[in-house]
């Protein structure tokens, strides 16, 4: 394994800082005459304050991805994941973050709310990885930030790419897998074992269909999971979330059976989108969307919304002018958006 000195990559003030410890993580059983947390006692569904390391959930999610529960830290979506290694990691209007353009908005206002100064280095004209230009941008950075598949432009950036930055960048190497179920190529978790400097992070959200619970996973070697506790918030995620998650753990072959529909719906997304002259390029993807070049993308994009769909307009994020950014939905849905898209003349 490449290991590197994480206490060092770590804020002096959490490296100092004692954790809070809650009512829940001083006494863990399920039976008892509960007196010591300050709880309403009339019993109701949410009366009780929830697990603060929601164990069972760890313990089910673990399980699917093949790594052990104490490389796991769950989040109130996996924007506090990211949040939380900024917080650790990042010392404010000193340290700055690597990342990649177009991607993902939030990093940046991630960064600005933390005063971490943010670079972005280019993709290719392929929207790949230009790995010298990011290790010669990441000289002196605490961290990468690379998403994979990419949003908003849907590829799988390269694998062996990503691994020679993690050789030979000493930072923390953080990538956003919160698309990675719907593609055909394995996750970056396989490399977890080799390389100490990688955290991966990935959601609920989307394969498994929950955004509305917001509940996000962090996955690293254990020491950097040990240090991003000591700031958690105590009851971070709620006890209804956790008990939604666990269900739909308990129903994985319904998410593979949702996970193939959603494939094949973007497959003749598609095929549609590239057999029409209005489309000048339709863009590889690896998510559970497809991000499409016309002519006029604000022209389309409010002729489609007169129509009632609504797709998102990305012609303002880097080397994506003119593009639209188009979710795979049901196919009653996605027939409508060809319907519709058929009838514009611009």
């Amino acid at each position: 394994m490449k290991a590197i000195n994480i206490e060092a990559l770590t804020r002096d003030n959490v490296r100092r800082l004692t954790p809070y410890s809650s009512a829940r993580d001083e006494f863990t059983g399920a039976e008892g005459v509960f007196l010591d947390a300050n709880e309403n006692p009339f019993p109701s569904k949410v009366n009780r304050y929830p697990d603060p390391q929601q164990r069972e959930l760890k313990s089910k999610f673990a399980d699917l991805r093949g790594v052990r529960k104490d490389q796991l830290i769950i989040g109130n979506g996996s924007d506090e994941i990211l949040d939380l290694v900024f917080r650790a990691f990042c010392e404010p209007g000193k340290d700055f973050v690597v990342t990649i353009k177009p991607s993902y908005g939030m990093y940046k206002v991630l960064a600005n709310m933390n005063d971490v100064k943010l670079s972005e280095v280019a993709l290719d004209h392929n929207f790949d990885l230009d790995v010298d230009a990011i290790l010669a941008a990441s000289e002196g950075a605490k961290m990468i930030i690379l998403c994979s598949p990419n949003n908003p432009t849907g590829n799988l950036l390269n694998k062996d790419s990503i691994k020679e930055i993690l050789e030979k960048f000493n930072g923390l190497v953080l990538v956003d897998e919160a698309y990675i179920d719907f593609a055909d190529k394995a996750s970056m978790l396989d490399e977890l074992t080799n390389y100490q400097n990688l955290m991966v992070s990935q959601t609920f959200s989307k394969a498994f269909g929950m955004a509305g619970i917001r509940v996000g996973v962090g996955i690293a070697h254990e020491e950097i999971i040990n240090i991003l506790n000591r700031i958690k918030p105590p009851y971070n995620v709620n006890g209804i979330s956790q008990e939604m998650a666990l269900n739909r753990l308990g129903r994985i072959e319904e998410v593979a059976s949702e996970i193939t529909q959603l494939k094949l719906e973007r497959s003749r997304l598609i095929n549609f989108l590239e057999h029409q002259d209005a489309v000048i390029r339709v863009y590889p993807t690896d998510a559970n969307f497809v991000l499409f070049k016309v002519s006029d993308a604000n022209k389309y994009y409010d002729r489609l919304v007169e129509k009632g769909v609504i797709v998102r307009n990305r012609t303002s994020a880097f080397g994506c002018e003119n593009c639209l950014r188009l979710s795979v939905g049901t196919k009653e849905e996605n027939n409508r958006f060809m319907e519709v898209f058929d009838t514009i003349n611009i």
